[in-house]
């Protein structure tokens, strides 16, 4: 099971040295945007160029010339705006608008040669040569870059360079990953699986099958807060407002950061407590169009929260996963029953009118995306040539038991 961890450190980029740095965003991304406008064409996404090797066949031997950067630097840029025509693409093909990528953001992205790491400090190749930057690291220990950049049980991948402007300092994200050999990926002679099922719903953050709810007032009343101060600094117009804005904007984000980290970390100790050994978000794709009365700061939770999720449950042994979201809000759980009708959910309150089942409609959505979960599971494995008929276990852990995704099993709270 691969799990990635990133660091974010604070360098301590010489004043000689800082221009080089901006002369290398500038460069990284004219040839991010060159690459991007290759990729694009705005008549067909099969024109589109979604093959890193095309692009970098076509594009590498000019950049070089067009520009002072490094060969590391420059297919790196490719790569970043192949990555992002792909994304678009895929959009594309369901019928959502989309349009070419465009970077305007400032940053650089490192590969483990045009980064050299050091124990205090980093050297990165910019278009003027290579700069070494100390890393300023907070007094606490450990800190994530002790544990995870310095362990050797991480190995470094490619990270991200980028500068604040509103502190005019540099950051580099190092991203890690390892591999833990005790676990292996979900195969044909798979064992019994446990798993969890999280729904993103609008009047809670976050719902589990097991019954936990994460309803997020004090997170809904404290983004009403900053709102609100937000409003009356507008107001001001003066320059001491402007600089006190933008101080705001930096506390709030690192408390919705924390808050969200939080959550992510009673979800997967729910899952360890339970003894389940994957987690199981609804997909993301096209959330704010399937919840357009959820709040904004609501769907930038849901995402930060999966994404929090996802590199915390592995170092617990947990995998991460998604399914399809359809119905699972109007399909009744009991899977003796499983009648699907709008009908059935009234705002917070679940009733099936087949079989009159009454919960939560949260809940119900949260174990139904257990059970899509576990049902694919249990059809891919038979339906494998080497699965030896495929009837290895898939339950979705429930208040008080568990429901194998084939007949129910009533129990306390369900």
């Amino acid at each position: 099971m691969e799990v990635r961890r990133t660091a974010p450190v604070k360098l301590v980029v010489p004043d000689e040295r800082r221009d080089d740095l901006h002369e290398s965003a500038r460069q990284f991304l004219y040839c991010a945007n060159r690459a991007a406008e290759f990729c694009w064409d705005d008549d067909s996404y099969m024109s589109c160029i979604t093959a890193n090797s095309t692009a970098r066949d076509a594009l590498y031997p000019e950049l070089r010339e067009e520009t002072d950067l490094t060969a590391n630097l420059v297919q790196e840029a490719i790569r970043r705006a192949v990555q992002a025509t792909k994304g678009c693409v895929e959009r594309w093909k369901q019928g959502k608008r989309v349009s070419q990528p465009e970077f305007t953001s400032w940053s650089i992205v490192y590969d483990k040669r045009s980064a050299t790491f050091y124990r205090n400090k980093v050297s990165l190749s910019t278009v003027n040569g290579r700069v070494e930057c100390d890393f300023e690291l907070p007094a606490d220990s450990p800190t994530p870059y002790e544990q995870y950049v310095l362990s050797e049980e991480y190995e470094f991948r490619a990270s991200t360079l980028q500068y604040d402007k509103t502190t005019d300092e540099f950051y580099f994200h190092i991203t890690t990953r390892k591999y833990d050999d005790d676990e292996s990926e979900v195969s044909a002679d798979t064992g019994h699986q446990t798993v969890l099922g999280i729904d993103l719903g609008v009047n809670s953050l976050a719902v589990a099958s097991t019954g936990t709810f994460w309803q997020g007032d004090d997170y809904d009343h404290w983004c009403r807060e900053f709102e609100k101060r937000r409003g009356e600094m507008q107001r001001r117009s003066t320059q001491a407002a402007h600089n006190a804005l933008l101080r705001l904007g930096k506390r709030e984000e690192a408390w919705r950061k924390q808050y969200i980290h939080t959550v992510a970390n009673e979800i997967v100790s729910e899952a360890v407590e339970h003894d389940c050994d994957v987690i199981v978000f609804e997909g993301l794709t096209d959330i704010r169009e399937r919840l357009p009365q959820a709040k904004w700061h609501h769907v930038w939770a849901f995402r930060r929260l999966y994404e929090y999720v996802s590199y915390k449950a592995p170092e617990q042994g947990v995998s991460v996963e998604q399914v399809k979201s359809n119905y699972t809000s109007q399909r009744c759980s009991r899977t003796d029953c499983g009648f699907t009708n709008e009908a059935n959910r009234h705002g917070e309150h679940f009733e099936c009118q087949k079989c009159g089942y009454q919960v939560n409609a949260d809940y119900n959505a949260a174990k139904n995306i257990g059970l899509r979960y576990a049902r694919k599971q249990k059809h891919r494995l038979r339906s494998s040539p080497t699965s030896g008929g495929g009837d290895a276990p898939v339950d979705v852990r429930i208040n008080g038991g568990t429901l194998n995704g084939e007949s129910h099993q009533p129990v306390a709270g369900d």
